[in-house]
């Protein structure tokens, strides 16, 4: 383990860049390791996981022109298991980047690096959630079941991405809009080429957010070999976010024209507002994007739960249009 010599936070059971939570200030003592284990004190990654399942669950209402007692406990159920598999996918990355993450400035004083939770406590913390998580799963019609176990598979891949391709944020991807497809799925009972569109949007919108996270360690991995997309494009990453930005409005749209094909022409209209108020939140990002200032950065980050939420209020009117 790394020693916590110097390391203040660590020493104190806090983490360098998420300090003065209510995790730290109201948990247990016993249970606040295990609760950054599963990030609970930055709950911005539940919501990145979160948000592309209530896109697919309010597309899914459109293209149905329906919406259920039991749709309200999809939305209720996903939430829930955002929040259990985020933190189980956490656990998972902080065991397998352990080694890593005590090279690191931003991340040695996590939990297992510190010395706070052993290895074998956190896989024993990711199967608990990993079964809650499953639990809430089985409610889900069966195609939507299998669905959520095959998410497995890019959650599983993902913390090792880095040791092997300049895009890992492709992986984190494929993995954290998952829920598109799902909950698509588990309204309308299969598959859809919107819900693909959908997917694809949501995988440009996280390498738009992910890579102005991972500018927060670019020396850093540099000096260890950790390959981001920050480190690939450098100074030319204003360009690729745009790029990743307009790829999120097209796809996005086009997830809606083809989720509103049946309806009104006001209801489309109305639901294209969705993606515009997004890509207009992600313009506001990219013109104060400073890939040096790592207080931007988080701040620019964290700011795409907002940028997120905008199309589902114009998703919920299209429906009643």
């Amino acid at each position: 383990m790394t020693q916590t010599t110097g390391m203040p936070e660590a020493a104190a059971g806090r983490v360098a860049d998420s300090a003065g939570n209510w995790v730290d200030t109201r948990a247990p003592s016993a249970w606040q390791p295990y609760l950054r284990l599963s990030r609970l004190d930055r709950p911005i990654g539940t919501w990145l996981l979160l948000l592309p399942c209530w896109w697919g669950i309010a597309l899914a209402s459109l293209a149905t022109d329906s919406f259920t007692r039991f749709d309200l406990w999809l939305i209720a159920g996903s939430a829930l298991g955002a929040a259990l598999m985020r933190g189980a996918g956490c656990t998972w990355n902080d065991i397998t980047d352990r080694h890593i993450d005590g090279s690191v400035a931003r991340t040695r004083s996590r939990p297992i690096p510190s010395g706070q939770v052993s290895v074998r406590q956190a896989l024993g913390w990711m199967i608990v959630q990993c079964g809650i998580a499953f639990a809430i799963l089985l409610t889900f019609p069966p195609a939507a079941i299998a669905l959520g176990i095959a998410a497995l598979i890019p959650v599983a891949i993902y913390p090792f991405a880095k040791r092997f391709t300049w895009w890992p944020q492709v992986f984190l991807g494929l993995a954290f809009n998952w829920g598109a497809l799902l909950l698509w799925t588990a309204h309308t009972g299969s598959l859809g080429w919107p819900a693909v569109a959908l997917y694809v949007a949501g995988i440009c919108w996280t390498l738009f957010y992910d890579t102005i996270y991972a500018h927060q360690d670019t020396e850093d991995d540099a000096l260890i070999g950790v390959k981001s997309t920050a480190r690939l494009f450098g100074a030319n990453s204003p360009h690729w976010l745009r790029g990743f930005l307009v790829g999120t409005l097209m796809l996005l749209g086009l997830a809606v024209v083809g989720a509103s094909l049946d309806r009104s022409v006001i209801s489309l209209l109305i639901a294209l507002l969705g993606p515009w108020a997004m890509a207009w939140h992600l313009t506001w990002e990219l013109t104060r994007f400073k890939p040096d200032d790592t207080g931007i950065l988080l701040k620019l980050f964290r700011s795409n739960r907002d940028a997120g939420l905008l199309p589902l209020p114009f998703f919920a009117v299209a429906l009643l249009a």
